[in-house]
């Protein structure tokens, strides 16, 4: 565990910075248990199922608050009663600690709560 939760997003535009290569990514998935890595380990992906429209559009909604807050922005498709959230850094066109930082803050993200009626 690499206590992500405690650590912030920043910037990956500094030079010389390089993606993780597998060994590295598979190493943080260990504290982003319900993620898959791609293939080609450039990006991590998670679905997030609900009972009903509303409770997707609000999930997505507080993962727009948490992606502006951190400057780090996931992809998200929205269907009814499902979320796909795939993360990485785009600057790097691959996986960095960062990716995994908002992959466990998303996760912390109470499911219950955001279906409202």
């Amino acid at each position: 565990m690499k206590n992500l939760l405690k650590k912030k997003c920043i910037p990956c535009e500094k030079k010389g910075m390089k993606p993780f290569d597998r060994d590295r990514a598979e190493e943080y998935m260990v504290d982003v248990k319900d993620w898959i890595l791609s293939e080609d380990s450039k990006k991590i992906t998670r679905e997030f199922k609900f009972q009903d429209f509303i409770g997707a559009i609000n999930f997505v909604n507080n993962i727009a608050d948490i992606a502006e807050e951190e400057g780090h922005h996931p992809d998200i498709t929205l269907s009814w009663g499902l979320v796909t959230v795939t993360i990485y850094t785009h600057a790097l066109n691959g996986l960095s600690e960062h990716d995994f930082i908002l992959a466990e803050i998303i996760d912390g993200i109470p499911l219950l709560e955001t279906s409202k009626k």
